[in-house]
């Protein structure tokens, strides 16, 4: 099983990037996605889940409005397109596959926005 997230670096305040995480190893269609993320010293966070059913999302209230999470089946490809960036969002972004009781996580990509 593998997770490889791609697509972080550094931004400015008000920039965008998109993420993106390219998953192998399992039946990547029927597994709820999600991307997390940590700061320095802090928990690591839900930022965003879509599941395998429906694709219906959700976010963190921080990241309503401004980051969409998407899923492409046929490229077993998981996508986070954020705009808008803080300096708060600042961190390393993870890709989580989670189906049942079984889930995987990426390896990380940072995400640096100065002001």
């Amino acid at each position: 099983v593998q997770l490889v997230e791609s697509g972080g670096g550094s931004v400015q305040f008000g920039g965008s990037l998109r993420l993106s995480c390219a998953a192998s190893g399992f039946t990547f269609s029927t597994y709820d996605m999600s991307w997390y993320r940590q700061a320095p010293g802090k928990e690591r966070e839900l930022v965003a889940t879509i599941t395998h059913v429906g694709g219906f999302t959700l976010y963190a209230d921080s990241m309503k409005g401004r980051f969409t999470i998407s899923r492409d089946n046929t490229k077993n490809t998981l996508y986070l397109q954020m705009n808008s960036l803080k300096p708060e969002d600042t961190a390393v972004y993870y890709c989580n596959a989670r189906g049942g009781t079984v889930g995987y996580w990426g390896q990380g990509t940072q995400v640096t926005v100065s002001s």
